[in-house]
């Protein structure tokens, strides 16, 4: 086998493709429902992935409706705010779209991340801003992030362990 110093096979077409680790860490990257032996299966990914991204974009949507109803003011936190919504958003739209294992990752981290700035902001503060479980919204997102998150990673977890198509 002719390889050259990155670990790239090369082939006498010019086209090259990547061997050992790379290779085995882009398959998981890109390993999507439609990859697995069992169509049920990979559908039951599918309906789980769009679950956790319905989550993503109801938490999205919360902090959108508090960025506008105050949030917006408040020095950092504010346009942290704005951008959680937005990126909740997008993130879920992926999600959606692609249901690859890569995905999926952004996906449960995104909520997970969510649900650990309000603790922190709650138990320490954070920029200078101390937060209350008190507030509108507060206990159901994290009821909300901490779901999708779980959804998620349950998700990736039996696409990661799934046997393939050969």
């Amino acid at each position: 086998m002719n390889t050259d110093h990155a670990g790239t096979l090369l082939q006498g077409s010019g086209v090259s493709r990547p061997v050992g680790l790379p290779r085995l860490v882009i398959r998981f990257l890109v390993k999507g429902p439609g990859d697995l032996r069992s169509r049920p299966l990979g559908w039951g990914i599918s309906l789980l992935a769009l679950a956790g991204a319905a989550l993503l974009v109801w938490s999205g949507v919360i902090h959108l409706q508090l960025w506008s109803d105050g949030y917006s003011d408040i020095p950092t936190i504010g346009p942290l705010f704005l951008a959680q919504g937005i990126g909740s958003i997008v993130v879920a739209l992926v999600v959606a779209v692609f249901r690859r294992m890569v995905a999926l990752g952004a996906g449960a981290v995104t909520p997970a991340a969510t649900a650990g700035g309000l603790l922190l902001s709650v138990h320490v503060g954070i920029f200078g801003y101390k937060e209350s479980l008190a507030v509108p919204y507060a206990m159901s997102s994290l009821v909300i992030e901490f779901t999708g998150a779980a959804i998620l990673v349950v998700t990736a977890l039996v696409l990661l362990i799934a046997p393939r198509r050969a």
